[in-house]
């Protein structure tokens, strides 16, 4: 959350070893590093080891800040392996460049240095394989790499940190370097998807939470190959990766709107293809449409909304004259990433179908503005009132306007322990907006300021009036949504007027109600 008042930022997980049980506490700003290395210090073993987690299925769980809770009952197992004693120094070192070179791709991205910086880790890990290092060229390399982070901390301290950037900073375009790719596809695993995660893949309960970015990058070429979309836009299958790399890498650390939301919104939108069985009714390209705009939907959006753009009269707001700043940004990035040939998937499709595309994919995205959804959804009512013609262009057009607003704000619609996370990082995200309102002496929403909203306050309205009534009209379409989508709605908002009630034991239940 915004500070430790407001929300504990802490995380306990309990872990079996050796037949003892073990508890590790760790900040939401621990990397996956800080938690292998603090696994490992329990474990009473060198942070060197492979160390792998597995839950009470014995299904593996992935180290990293967001990995979900347990209790006491139901401890991780914990599985350590010694590194190989003939290769052990170089499996040290390549952890240690790896994790140089993913920091530095993460979090800086300095253009002045990178072709020398990466000719130079090249260099190091060719000598690597080749060689097969002895311990004197190992600190050799070390040494090295120590050069290289001095170098990086260096060109960094030239650059003004994001948040404290000034209020048309916060609010302007990315630098069009940003947008091209910075590096060429990583040298990650291959993952290869169990018929069990195909599956779960499909789900509304699926939990985003378990996985890392790479297999995040896995998951959604997972859905382009499954859908046929690889096909139907004749996608070469590297220019796909390379799209998807550039699209992850434009989307900012946000505590919210950040590569794992564009994730979620698109699992959300690949399960409700399936459960609504959409091939039947649109064409593939209506479906390629609906999955890349959810994809791009949110690219690089700086954390504070279009009614704080407005106010603070940034760059984008009077670019766009104050009309949906961010979903017009988020589109103009989308289509300046597809204008570089080595990450245009559409570089094989013809002008009309680009044509069509790129309008299906604008008005999607454009349609996420939540100032529109009065308007959106009034005109799916009218459409639904007589019989609804999927034949007809307008008709599948507002649905899927619908169906991507759907997918945008259906967190609730997941399981508990899937969803409440996401509602720390929005609350975090907008506790961080009207703390800025407030020194800048701008309006601020009252469902942003951190002195005045809590959990159950923020979501009792929003399920209530804006989440079951948008599902429950969609349901209207395809009945096979009401059990897996409304029926779990209506739970998340009895769960959050019990927390309510809780708060405020000492109120009547009637006056409870009626706020």
């Amino acid at each position: 959350m915004g500070n430790a008042s407001s929300i504990d930022a802490s995380t306990v997980i309990y872990l079996e070893l050796n037949g003892k049980q073990e508890k590790i506490v760790f900040s939401k700003h621990c990397s996956a590093r800080d938690i292998h290395e603090l696994v490992a210090q329990a474990s009473g073993c060198s942070k060197y080891c492979v160390i792998t987690l597995r839950d009470a299925s014995g299904a593996h769980v992935s180290m990293s800040p967001t990995m979900p809770c347990n209790a006491p009952g139901s401890p991780y197992k914990v599985q350590i392996t010694q590194p190989n004693s003939n290769n052990g120094d170089s499996e040290i070192l390549t952890q240690l460049m790896t994790h140089v070179a993913d920091q530095f791709n993460k979090a800086f991205k300095v253009e002045e240095m990178k072709s020398e910086i990466s000719s130079r880790l090249t260099a190091l890990e060719r000598k690597l394989e080749i060689e097969g290092l002895k311990a004197v060229e190992i600190e050799k390399c070390k040494k090295d790499i120590s050069e290289i982070k001095d170098q990086i901390w260096t060109a960094q301290k030239k650059y003004v940190d994001f948040n404290r950037m000034s209020s048309e900073d916060a609010g302007s375009m990315s630098d069009e370097r940003k947008i091209c790719l910075k590096r060429d596809i990583p040298a990650y695993p291959k993952y290869t998807l169990s018929q069990e995660t195909i599956d779960y893949l499909k789900q509304p309960t699926f939990d985003i939470w378990h996985w890392e970015p790479n297999e995040m990058l896995s998951l959604l070429e997972h859905m382009f190959h499954e859908l046929k979309l690889v096909k139907e836009f004749n996608i070469n299958p590297i220019t796909l990766k390379r799209w998807l790399l550039c699209v992850q890498e434009n989307y900012r650390n946000n505590p919210f709107h950040n590569f794992r939301h564009c994730f979620c919104v698109t699992q959300m939108m690949y399960g409700m293809i399936h459960l609504c069985n959409l091939q039947k009714h649109v064409s593939i390209e209506e479906i390629g449409i609906l999955i890349v705009a959810s994809i791009c939907h949110d690219l690089d959006h700086p954390g504070y909304n279009n009614t704080y753009q407005i106010n603070a009269r940034t760059e984008l707001a009077i670019r766009y004259n104050d009309i949906s700043p961010l979903e017009n940004h988020h589109c103009a990035v989308a289509f300046q990433i597809a204008s570089n040939p080595e990450t245009n998937i559409f570089s094989n499709v013809d002008k009309e179908s680009f044509k069509r595309i790129r309008a299906g994919i604008t008005q999607l995205i454009l349609a996420t503005d939540m100032a529109r959804h009065s308007e959106i959804i009034e005109t799916f009512k009218s459409k639904l009132d007589g019989k609804f013609d999927f034949k007809n262009k307008e008709n599948i057009d507002t649905l899927k306007m619908v169906l991507i607003k759907c997918c945008d704000i259906s967190n609730e619609v997941r399981p508990m322990e899937v969803s409440e996370p996401w509602v720390d990082c929005l609350l975090e995200e907008y506790f961080n907006q009207s703390d800025r309102e407030k020194s800048e002496g701008l309006p601020v929403a009252p469902f942003m300021d951190r002195d005045k909203v809590t959990k159950p306050s923020a979501q009792i309205g929003f399920i209530k009036f804006v989440l079951i009534p948008m599902f429950e009209t969609v349901a209207r379409l395809f009945p096979q949504i009401e059990e897996q989508m409304v029926i779990p709605l209506k739970g998340s908002r009895d769960r959050y007027e019990g927390m309510k009630e809780q708060a405020q034991p000492n109120k009547p239940k009637e006056e409870t109600k009626k706020e």
